[in-house]
């Protein structure tokens, strides 16, 4: 590596060998994002298999950070991957952040393993108790922040305000939202609705400088009420994976009945496909990258484990975006400065 230059773009440290699609995927979209100008990215993994996805003269604005062990398991216990961290892709990839080598670090890889490698690498934000995944949900009227998506499965309610002030941060300083509208998942609207947990984050929530709007329940997610919704990562990962699934089984219903309509279904089908296409655009969790990892210090971004090259292009494009504004920082203003609840409602 080279590090007599760098360039005024963000480092992005993205490692190559994690996720189910590498190293093939992961080397086209880190080089896509390369060829847009979006950042400088260092590509971290065994070379002769990086060289092998990527031709040379695809190469500009990439470097290659050879590393020769075996990367982490996806199925690996997340304590050992942390033990082996210096030895692996990802643990080099997170290194490059703490050393100052990379500004932001990208892996398709063990989510547990990234999250638990990162943490000892690079510490948390100062008064930060938990850090939290918080994940991108397209929805029809504009993105959803969900934050916990299962780092923390067992909350107190502390952990749960400090989810809200950090994706009201996420929300405001990467997703462009000027007052972002926060709540707490519950199952009903009402402040007393829900277990001795969500209640108190409620009231925790309530006196916070952020804008809150109260409990929303599991249908109100997508419908344009909120923009950040704050639960435990046990429940957060129960709705993404609920989505996940039930949006696989609609498609999957939609064109088996679709093939079994005849030669005039398939037609109507055709042309509605046009029309319905900008919402499947907007829909598409790949334009969204993946999903950080808030309260570190240091931007790490998590992405599907079988993220294609679009998602880790865009992967990469929100890591660098991070990066330029002050995402880090953002998120220790918010946490270390609390102050009574303001006008921004």
């Amino acid at each position: 590596m080279n590090d007599n230059y760098r360039s005024s773009l963000p480092r992005v440290a993205v490692d190559a060998m994690g996720g189910d699609n590498a190293p093939h995927e992961i080397v086209v979209g880190a080089a896509q994002a390369a060829r847009d100008g979006i950042a400088e990215v260092i590509l971290v993994g065994d070379r002769a298999a990086i060289e092998a996805c990527c031709p040379e003269r695809d190469r500009a604005g990439l470097e290659i950070c050879d590393v020769q062990g075996v990367p982490v398991a996806m199925d690996e216990h997340a304590a050992q991957a942390a033990r082996r961290a210096d030895e692996t892709s990802m643990g080099v990839a997170v290194n490059l952040v703490r050393d100052g080598k990379a500004d932001a670090v990208v892996s398709a890889g063990n989510t547990g393993a990234f999250h638990a490698i990162a943490l000892l690498s690079l510490g948390r934000v100062r008064g930060v108790k938990r850090p939290a995944i918080a994940t991108v949900l397209p929805a029809p009227a504009g993105p959803v922040l969900l934050l916990d998506a299962g780092a923390n499965v067992d909350c107190k309610p502390e952990y749960l305000l400090q989810f809200g002030l950090m994706g009201d941060a996420y929300a405001r300083v990467v997703m462009g939202i000027a007052q972002p509208r926060v709540a707490v998942l519950s199952i009903g609207e009402e402040p007393t609705k829900g277990n001795s947990q969500t209640v108190a984050a409620y009231e925790l929530l309530s006196a916070a400088h952020v804008r809150f709007v109260g409990n929303v329940e599991g249908r109100d997610i997508m419908n344009g009420t909120t923009d950040v919704v704050v639960t435990d990562g046990f429940v957060g990962n129960v709705v993404l994976k609920f989505g996940e699934g039930m949006m696989t089984t609609l498609f999957a219903l939609l064109k088996e009945r679709i093939m079994s309509s005849g030669p005039l279904g398939k037609l109507g089908a055709l042309l509605l496909s046009r029309a319905l296409r900008p919402l499947g655009e907007r829909m598409n969790w790949e334009r969204y990258g993946g999903a950080p990892l808030l309260g570190l210090q240091g931007i790490c971004i998590v992405t599907h484990g079988r993220a294609k090259a679009l998602a880790i292009r865009n992967s990469v494009q929100a890591a660098a975006f991070a990066v330029e504004r002050g995402l880090v920082q953002a998120i220790a203003d918010e946490i270390a400065e609390p102050k009574e609840k303001q006008a921004r409602t």
